[in-house]
């Protein structure tokens, strides 16, 4: 088997870090800034990097002033001449698909510095504002009241990096990335790193930052951008005697302090107020190039951070718990500490609207979350459209508040605010190395291929193998994609004959079982030892990953609404017979005489996500259903159970697709699904398709249940077949009460919509003793 493809470089790394404290750190964390190819025609070296943001008030994050980065310094784009052609080039530069506006006169408040560019005219296709004709760069005769905007439409580009947005007005030129470096033995070993000495990119190496003046605030805001909720003590003395007892040695021995080096003072005096999200947004002093050793009265700060509950497992049990918040939570995201933010009141939860979301407000989310600051506050629902009640607006936290709840803002009501304005966060996270230890294979892009794991081969050597396909479903891939950082896991693939390019061929890992919340493969069971069937390359498990996806969600007040029992004759039931949507019993009936009883409803079934809902085969498997006319594009498209009890089904049914299609969309979006005539099929992102309580196995066959109360369940998707950003949400329940005659729907919810002692008293619920529902 073929070692992975950098073990040996690996190998002097590690050589080096046992060898010198300072190879071994936490990595750095860069500002969110975006660094396309300079274009071959463009003015600058190649070199160089063209840098793009939006900036100004007020604004979502996706509208604002243009601001670019050039020769050192951040300027702005006069709007003389400027065109929606301009403002696309921008768009996708910034990573959105297109733009659908542009603004002028400074709409977004007037920048300051340079006006980089005048007169630019952009054919619409170029790469880069760079590439378009303009009169040179900083040849302008506009002032800033005349500074360009851009609004883009609030998609992504797929495969996109994270986004040029950053919020906080700061100059990146003078402070990029922090990162702390371990200094205790026992820090080095493990990840992630959370006390060190705090080093700062300075030219081509790092350099430290004086302590004298140092404070709690400036450690919470670096803590909080290597994404760690809050500072720790720790003992000052252990490194200032250290550094005495070093300095009495001859050999002091690798366990002692940096005093090794000579130290590089950069910054001092730096004075946060411990809301800002990154060390560059806080007031500082910069040492000129010739003072760079003077630390009168201190020396290098060193910062410790206390980690969130996700990360305590590698750290072992600390003397001071960070508390997770269980009022809050993230919905719908691929990455860990990114999603849709929802909030939990009266035993529901709910989402909140976007109205001045800043980062601010965001950060406090990720803090209460065991994270760290925000990297973007999201508007415009980027992380999926919510479903249940809105229940914040107009947010405005300091940043220094331990809850959402803390901060001011509004209630609102459905005229306000709707589920396209939902609030999302993206927070720092710790850095954990996971992703040095998995690649894809022979993909065409870098969101596709065979997954390879480092790990130990048959012959005891470490290399990069390949995982056992028997077992892979959507489960592992959504993993897989997560601890890769490429986003959603779009498809799981138990056989990867046609990504067969890698030299990578030993089946290494087999049994892999995940819930679907691990950071890492790692952390999912397996084989202890490998125990595979199909041993052979080409039924090494693959996956296909993707930066959207869809999200299927049922509309539960309509089949609360649309619930009623048909006794239906046996003679109109020859189709359901045939599709297997009657029970077993049905068999056994005196056919075609007497009827069978029928609980029927509605079904609704929305796709809130960011990507349209597809079938996984393709329309020439489809199977065709002569009795009913249609094809079926999934053969289980959703479960229908009644449960009593103790969970146990009493009365089941299924329903194949009839045909997934667009029956009705939101204001604004078309139906791309239909159908007639063997079209295309599949629900489009605010669109639904609706199952009517009238057509054939819309239903569950209750003929032999007994009175009494039960719980009803409805699940969507139930295999996972088809891609989605959250499964959780895909089930939905009511409390059943059925008497022999006539039945009652009480408390119908999509799966998650309630707290855990919401849920446990809705499973205790005894039934309605009368059709009058409260």
């Amino acid at each position: 088997m073929s070692a992975w493809t950098g073990r040996h470089h690996l190998s002097l790394l590690f050589f080096l870090a046992l060898c010198s404290p300072c190879c071994l750190a936490q990595m750095p964390v860069p500002l969110t800034t975006l660094r396309p190819s300079a274009s071959p025609s463009a003015p600058q070296s190649q070199s160089e990097t063209l840098k793009v943001r939006l900036a100004g008030f007020p604004r979502k994050h996706n509208e604002g002033r243009v601001e670019l980065f050039y020769k050192g310094e951040w300027g702005t784009v006069c709007d003389d001449d400027f065109s929606i052609a301009n403002a696309n080039v921008l768009c996708r530069q910034l990573g959105f698909v297109e733009a659908t506006g542009w603004t002028h006169s400074a709409k977004y408040g007037k920048g300051q510095g340079k006006i980089w560019l005048d007169n630019v005219q952009c054919g619409g296709g170029e790469s880069s504002i760079s590439a378009c004709k303009s009169r040179g760069w900083g040849n302008s005769d506009c002032t800033h009241d005349e500074d360009a905007g851009v609004v883009c439409k609030d998609e992504r580009i797929p495969g996109f990096v994270d986004a040029n947005v950053i919020e906080a007005q700061v100059d990146e030129n003078k402070l990029e990335e922090v990162r702390l470096r371990a200094v205790v033995a026992a820090a080095k070993k493990r990840l992630p790193i959370t006390e060190g000495v705090l080093e700062i990119k300075y030219k081509d190496g790092w350099a430290q930052v004086c302590d004298a003046g140092w404070t709690a605030k400036n450690t919470r805001v670096v803590c909080g951008m290597l994404g760690f909720p809050q500072e720790r003590k720790f003992n000052k003395n252990f490194y200032r005697q250290t550094a005495k007892a070093k300095s009495k040695q001859s050999n002091p021995g690798p366990r002692l302090f940096l005093e090794r080096q000579r130290n590089v003072y950069r910054v001092h005096s730096v004075a946060c107020a411990g809301t800002e999200v990154h060390l560059a947004a806080c007031p500082m002093e910069f040492n000129g190039p010739n003072t760079t050793a003077l630390c009168r009265g201190g020396s290098p700060v060193v910062v410790s951070c206390a980690p969130g509950l996700l990360f305590m497992q590698h750290h072992g049990a600390l003397k001071k718990k960070t508390k997770t918040s269980s009022t809050v939570r993230l919905k719908g995201g691929a990455r860990l500490g990114e999603g849709r933010v929802e909030v939990l009141k009266s035993g529901e939860w709910g989402s909140v609207c976007d109205d001045r979301w800043d980062l601010q407000s965001a950060s406090v989310v990720c803090r209460e979350l065991g994270f760290g600051s925000a990297k973007e506050a999201m508007t415009g629902g980027r992380m999926g459209q919510g479903v249940g009640p809105i229940y914040m607006n107009e947010v405005k936290c300091s940043g220094l508040e331990r809850s959402i709840w803390n901060c001011p803002f509004k209630n609102i009501t459905s005229e306000d605010c709707q589920h396209t304005e939902d609030a999302a966060v993206r927070c720092n996270v710790p850095y954990m190395g996971l992703e040095n230890s998995i690649r894809l294979g022979g993909g065409r892009t870098r969101y596709e291929g065979r997954v390879e794991v480092l790990g130990t081969n048959a012959n005891g050597t470490e290399g990069w193998g390949l995982i056992c396909g028997e077992t892979w479903t959507t489960k592992e891939a959504i993993v897989a994609c997560r601890q890769l950082g490429l986003g959603y896991a779009n498809q799981a693939n138990q056989e990867t004959w046609y990504w067969d390019s890698s030299n990578v061929t030993e089946m290494i890992l087999s049994g892999v079982k995940c819930t679907g919340d691990e950071m890492s493969l790692m952390h999912c069971q397996r084989h202890k030892t490998l125990n595979c069937q199909k041993a052979a390359a080409k039924f090494a498990a693959g996956v296909i990953c993707s930066e959207t996806t869809s999200d299927l969600v049922l509309n539960a007040t309509l089949v609360q609404q649309s619930v009623y029992i048909e006794d239906r004759p046996l003679h109109m039931l020859y189709c359901a017979a045939e599709e297997d949507c009657l029970s077993k019993t049905a068999a056994k009936a005196n056919w075609p005489y007497g009827h069978r009883r029928l609980l029927r409803f509605s079904s609704q079934i929305h796709n809130i996500g960011r990507a349209d809902f597809k079938p996984k085969a393709g329309r020439h498997s489809w199977v065709w259903h002569a009795c009913h006319g249609h094809y079926h594009s999934m053969d289980i498209f959703t479960h229908y159970d009644l449960l009593n009890a103790n969970g146990s089904k009493v009365a089941e049914g299924h329903k194949a697709s009839f045909c997934l299609e667009d029956s009705d969309c939101e204001e604004g979006v078309s139906k791309r699904y239909e159908c007639a005539n063997f079209g295309d099929q599949g629900i489009t992102v605010g669109c639904w398709d609706m199952y009517r309580h009238d057509i054939d196995c819309q239903w569950i066959d209750i003929t032999d249940v007994k009175p009494g109360n039960y719980i009803m369940q409805v699940v969507i998707n139930p295999n996972l077949e088809v891609a989605e950003s959250d499964f959780t949400n895909n089930a939905m329940k009511c409390n059943c009460k059925y008497d022999g005659h006539r039945i009652w729907f009480h408390n119908c919810h999509v799966g998650d919509a309630f707290s855990e002692e919401a849920e446990r008293r809705f499973e205790k619920y005894p039934g309605q003793l009368n059709n009058q529902i409260s």
